[in-house]
């Protein structure tokens, strides 16, 4: 596959999707072509597993579940829009990976990194991004955006705990430990246009 493959990183609150945006703009622009999309979702099938797993009202769905329902909107999306888009050479960015599954279900939901991982290489058949960006901000400050953005979508794990988002921050810092070659760390409590300039020298490190 000749496009490059990237994929974005943060807790609830973090911006990667509002400099999600702002970056494909500007890469456009400078003349790439861009593929922008999201985890999970970004195709029909995977919206509509999407719905369920972030419907409020299913606070009682087991962590396996979870886990499986997000290997397999992965899995959909990858086959029918990600890596087509990286056949045609593309950049592709997206909203989460599976590092947010390795996180938010390995890690906070407690099923195991390692599980999760295997999970997802047989679901993926080893796709890996060919870089991360983790938007690193402190759980408190994330959630504070979150209710503070009237227009967001508040989804099933807003919900949760303090003491999940905390679980999930600290495990995503232990991903960047994992994965030094593959994730790179940016300041992501700063303003919108300082989030923006480092990420996109982060991007432009690899094209």
């Amino acid at each position: 596959m000749s496009g490059i493959f990237i994929t974005f990183e943060g807790g609830e609150g973090s911006g990667k999707t509002t400099i999600a945006a702002m970056i494909k703009e500007h890469l456009t622009r400078e003349g790439y072509q861009v593929t922008l999309t999201r985890e999970p979702g970004g195709v029909e099938i995977a919206e509509k597993i999407r719905d369920i797993i972030h419907n409020v009202d299913y606070t009682n769905m087991d962590c396996k579940t979870e886990a499986l329902l997000y290997a397999a909107s992965r899995r959909q999306h990858l086959v029918e829009k990600v890596i087509p888009a990286l056949e045609s050479g593309h950049i592709v960015i997206c909203d989460r990976y599976l590092d947010s599954s390795m996180v938010y279900q390995g890690i906070a939901r407690g099923i195991g990194v390692d599980e999760v991982y295997q999970m997802n290489l047989f679901a993926t058949e080893n796709i890996l991004p060919k870089r991360t960006i983790f938007f690193d901000i402190l759980p408190e400050d994330g959630l504070k955006r979150v209710y503070a953005n009237k227009d967001r979508e508040v989804n099933r794990l807003d919900l949760e705990n303090i003491d999940f988002h905390r679980k999930v921050y600290n495990g995503y810092l232990s991903l960047c430990d994992k994965f030094p070659d593959r994730i790179v760390k940016i300041d992501a409590s700063l303003t919108i246009d300082q989030v923006f300039s480092q990420v996109l020298s982060k991007i432009k490190e690899i094209l």
